[in-house]
């Protein structure tokens, strides 16, 4: 007999609330849930895949331990026993920075990847730590914490109300939106057409967004920061320059001025391919809208002047007078933030505390580069100790860093290696122990890091759809258990992971006189805590002390969990509202329009001006029924227009004898590879595109679907050198690539 259950849906960052079909423990479908306050039904081909993504027969159900030679199944406390025994030796022996630790994007799909990882690397107390974010989204992290004082404060479009909307490196109705949550990314944009307002998207292909558009601006890869500080240019020569309310809570906006005298329409349109005129006219018309919000993403971010194009996104969004107010780009405010604190200075965000050890690359945000992983385990200095064991926790390195040819070979040589992954990957066939989490519908979900990103604020919490299988184990107690593993406390008990975080958090919060429960005993506050599991307490509590709660008593209608779990399609907490001056924490508590760090970066932005790269450049693509390397083991995402094919313009395709379906060789600073051509004008001439997370042809791996249509790695044809100096991201687009027909020599 089947029943139904709600659920968010966990593959991309729109976050929709389904409804799922379950026979027994099985889940049989999924549509969107048209209660839910946030996504109103909307579903995608990924939501509509949760059944097959969840039940994925390739899915690893117990642990993997290494014995000679070969991953073999063992019990969970065989598992924790060789975790504990590999890596707390390299501790003691190495100390804590030989162990590094990857934390890939899935973590902040998952509750347990939200609310351990930050415990981990707390209490194993390692600098070598590297995340997704410095192959994705570090640049605006970056940028915002030198503007803002705090890399989280990220300020998203108000897609709802505002009347213009430029799009640079961004394509929505194939990603669903990224560091912009917004279920129905692709209705917004339609809403936003129907009700007279403007589209325009800067992409050098002509995307399905683009398509959509008012205006298509094909700009050259690579050259987004130029085409920005053009149009930053022209507001100040053409006197457009209204900050309006801002004003009082911004400095630095003659420094700005002075430093983008050089970068005129007609200084930069060569380099950028885009026509002077066309320059000015963008730049006039987000001053003219009455609302209107730039934003960034990918594409802006993974190129030489990543931080600068994404620093140039808020610029405009500030010189405009459109930061911080409805239909411009506002600030999310979260059901689990900390509780506000009064607007006044912070400490600032600071970047280079510490260097990596081979190449000297500044830490960011507490991260080295993606890049530098391979480095650091297989290069010897006299910096220090190289990585000597790894934990890998929702992460496929192989796939998603440059050169993964050589990470590889780095990884093999590690003294241990554990992952927490649910499938034996490109990464974790490297393992000496393979800890799988339960699928999806087996877990509890809450959005931490997506709601402070969401374009209307409200809160949603989903308990497991589907008990826990026997003989699985819950992610959040995995993790807890390798926390206790690694850091010398194997065999507490698992919840004394949460206990002491709650401990903690709370002791901190009677001291703090900001929050709701100053001056009161952090037990008794404890007490009142409510949930059937340690994260639900752990969520309980954050809910409670953050911006909407009732501060374990101080505001009776505030919100808790009990509140929550009473509403399970999720409680509306309102639009995006103005907020400054609260969300600043810089040093001065004013918007820092022209930090030093991006003061001193552009120089080497000015000298981009006269540099043109010849022959062809790379960039990537994303696709819909894909989320990085994910997916592409389940048969119904793949397939159909989800190829792993090299895109390329006609004429360049003349020009070198290719023809469509034929294979073709590229070649890049880190290797090549071959792959099918498929020719389209659908982006412009001489630049090639192949999409990210293919690659799925190495032994040892257990992915029977996407191991028959492998595809190839994208990021073989890089060697890890490019980086975004003030970021560490890695640089992924405008890469110049050799591209010959099979047949021809490269």
């Amino acid at each position: 007999m089947s029943r139904t259950a709600l659920r968010i849906c966990p593959l991309c960052e729109a976050t929709c609330g389904l409804t799922l079909t379950i026979e027994g423990t099985r889940v049989t479908g999924a549509r969107g849930d048209r209660e839910d306050v946030f996504s109103k039904g909307f579903i995608c081909p990924k939501g509509a895949s949760f059944g097959a993504v969840d039940g994925d027969p390739d899915r690893l159900r117990t642990p993997l331990v290494r014995r000679d030679g070969e991953l073999r199944e063992a019990t969970w406390e065989e598992a924790f026993d060789a975790v504990a025994a590999g890596l707390r030796p390299v501790v003691e022996r190495y100390g804590p920075s030989a162990v590094g630790v990857v934390l890939g994007n899935p973590n902040v799909h998952t509750m347990a990847g939200a609310l351990y990882p930050q415990v981990l690397l707390g209490a194993l107390g390692t600098r070598s730590v590297f995340t997704a974010s410095t192959v994705d989204q570090m640049p605006k992290h970056v940028s915002c914490g030198l503007l803002y004082g705090d890399a989280n404060a990220i300020p998203v479009p108000d897609l709802d109300h505002t009347d213009h909307l430029l799009l640079i490196g961004a394509n929505p109705l194939e990603s669903n939106g990224s560091l912009c949550t917004a279920a129905d990314f692709p209705g917004k944009l339609k809403a936003l057409r129907a009700r007279g307002g403007t589209l325009t998207v800067i992409d050098p292909r002509r995307t399905r967004t683009a398509k959509l558009a008012d205006r298509h601006i094909a700009v050259r890869p690579g050259t987004d920061a130029l085409l920005l500080a053009a149009m930053t240019y022209v507001l100040f020569e053409e006197h457009l320059v209204d900050l309006g309310e801002l004003a009082p809570h911004v400095q630095g906006v003659d420094e700005v001025r002075h430093q983008v005298r050089e970068f005129t329409p007609e200084a930069v349109a060569e380099a950028c391919d885009v026509d002077a005129d066309e320059i000015r006219a963008l730049a006039r018309e987000l001053a003219a809208a009455p609302t209107a919000a730039v934003y960034g993403r990918i594409g802006s971010c993974t190129v030489p002047h990543g931080t600068l194009a994404s620093w140039l996104v808020d610029v405009l969004n500030i010189l405009t007078g459109n930061l911080d107010r409805p239909g411009g780009a506002l600030f999310p405010q979260a059901a689990t933030d900390r509780t506000p604190r009064p607007a006044g200075p912070g400490r600032g965000f600071a970047l280079g505390r510490w260097h990596s050890r081979v190449s000297q690359y500044p830490e960011a945000k507490g991260e080295l580069p993606l890049s530098a992983l391979a480095e650091e385990i297989d290069t010897a200095t006299a910096e220090g100790e190289p990585i000597r064991a790894l934990i890998a926790v929702a992460s496929n390195p192989v796939l998603s860093a440059p050169d993964g040819a050589r990470l590889d070979k780095a990884l093999d040589s590690l003294d241990f290696m554990v992952s927490v992954d649910p499938y034996l990957n490109e990464t974790a066939r490297h393992a000496d122990v393979v800890l799988p989490p339960p699928p999806p519908s087996q877990s509890p979900h809450h959005d931490f890091a997506f709601n402070t990103l969401a374009v209307r604020n409200q809160v949603r919490y989903s308990r497991p759809a589907v008990p826990l299988e026997p003989g699985r184990m819950a992610e959040t107690e995995i993790l807890a258990r390798l926390i206790l593993a690694a850091t010398g406390m194997h065999g507490a008990d698992p919840a004394a992971v949460d206990t002491m975080v709650v401990d903690q958090t709370l002791a901190k919060a009677v001291e703090d006189p900001n929050s709701p429960v100053h001056g009161r005993d952090p037990h008794e506050v404890a007490a009142q805590l409510t949930g059937d599991t340690g994260p639900e307490r752990r969520l309980d509590m954050m809910l409670r002390l953050g911006p909407y709660g009732d501060g374990f008593g101080v505001r009776p209608d505030g919100l808790t969990l009990q509140q929550l779990l009473a509403h399970p399609h999720g409680i509306d907490l309102g639009p995006l509202t103005s907020r400054l001056p609260q969300p600043l924490k810089t040093r001065s508590g004013k918007v820092e329009l022209l930090p030093q760090p991006i003061a001193d970066d552009l120089p080497r932005l000015r000298q981009a001006m006269s540099e043109r790269a010849d022959g062809l450049v790379l960039v990537g693509r994303r696709h819909l029924r894909s989320n990085n390397s994910w997916m592409h083991n389940v048969p119904a995402l793949t397939g159909g227009t989800n190829r792993c094919t090299l895109h390329i313009h006609p004429e360049d395709a003349e020009r070198l004898g290719v023809t469509d379906g034929a294979p073709v060789r590229v070649k890049g600073a880190g290797g090549e590879v071959t792959a099918p051509a498929e020719i389209t004008d659908g982006l412009r001439r001489g630049v090639v595109s192949l999409p990210h997370g293919w690659g799925h042809d190495r032994p040892g791996t257990r992915l029977g679907h996407a191991s028959a249509d492998p595809g190839v790695n994208v990021n073989q044809l890089l060697d890890g050198s490019l980086l975004d100096p003030l970021s560490g991201n890695a640089v992924l687009n405008g890469v110049p690539v050799e591209v010959a027909a099979l047949s021809a020599p490269l």
